[in-house]
């Protein structure tokens, strides 16, 4: 507990000396137009969440994220085990993969625009196209290192499929899921950003685009950081926590239960 308090303590610390820093550097520079100090952007910030237009946009920006982060990790995940345990068809399909990490993000962004319309369904494709190709990479390593004494273990047991994709695959698997997770869900909302700067309606990425057509850089710089501030919370209060769910059967016996 005292480990975690003191954890937590680092955090709030660390983001308090960005925010001082950041303070600093307006203060020096004096040019609120163009570098506006925290306590100016955090007023916009308020003032556009009591009128709701935070709000407004801050949801579908939210859910762009989750759809592509979830279709993107189901299909990485499902194809990285298969690549990673199956030689020959990793083989076959790496080429593929290669070409779909290489492919620059707008690219992809902009031709699913053009192909399937300007509409969600071609957002979220264009987003989970993106990252679909790192978390096959990720969770492939993952499948390769797999301790193949445990799996014949599991064999000479008898354990069920799930019983072995639960107990002997999965935790194995966690670290590369957790890195996999961590580092998509960082990419995918910049990613869907760009998408709603290109070509949606709304969202936090199309207020960014309309107040850089205006040059109001306390506002670009109040939405974004709004967005941040939400992945904050996702990444220190779900994330990690998951992660440290996922990987705390590593731990020694006597940390785990005696501290």
């Amino acid at each position: 507990m005292q480990s975690k308090l003191t954890s937590s303590a680092i955090t709030l610390a660390s983001l308090a000396a960005l925010i001082v820093l950041w303070a600093v550097a307006a203060w020096w520079i004096e040019t609120p137009r163009t570098f506006p100090g925290p306590g100016q952007v955090g007023a916009i910030m308020v003032q556009e969440a009591l009128n709701g237009k935070l709000a407004h946009h801050l949801v579908p920006t939210l859910v762009r994220v989750a759809l592509a982060f979830g279709i993107s990790m189901g299909i990485g995940v499902a194809l990285g085990v298969m690549l990673g345990t199956m030689p020959r068809l990793n083989r076959w399909l790496d080429p593929w993969v290669v070409v779909a990490l290489n492919i620059p993000a707008l690219v992809v962004i902009v031709m699913c625009y053009l192909w399937i319309g300007l509409n969600e369904t071609a957002a979220i494709v264009a987003v989970s196209f993106n990252k679909t190709a790192t978390v096959i990479v990720t969770v492939r390593e993952g499948a390769r290192a797999l301790d193949r004494p445990l799996r014949d273990m599991a064999q000479v047991y008898k354990l069920s499929r799930l019983d072995r994709l639960r107990h002997v695959v999965i935790p194995q698997l966690a670290p590369y899921l957790s890195s996999a997770a961590r580092n998509g869900l960082a990419i995918i909302w910049k990613l869907v950003l760009v998408v709603e700067f290109l070509g949606r309606p709304d969202g936090i990425g199309f207020q960014i685009h309309l107040y850089f057509q205006l040059f109001e850089v306390p506002y670009v710089m109040a939405y974004a950081l709004s967005f941040i501030v939400v992945m904050l919370g996702i990444e220190y209060g779900i994330m990690q926590r998951l992660e440290a769910r996922a990987t705390r059967w590593r731990q020694p016996v006597q940390t785990r239960y005696f501290t």
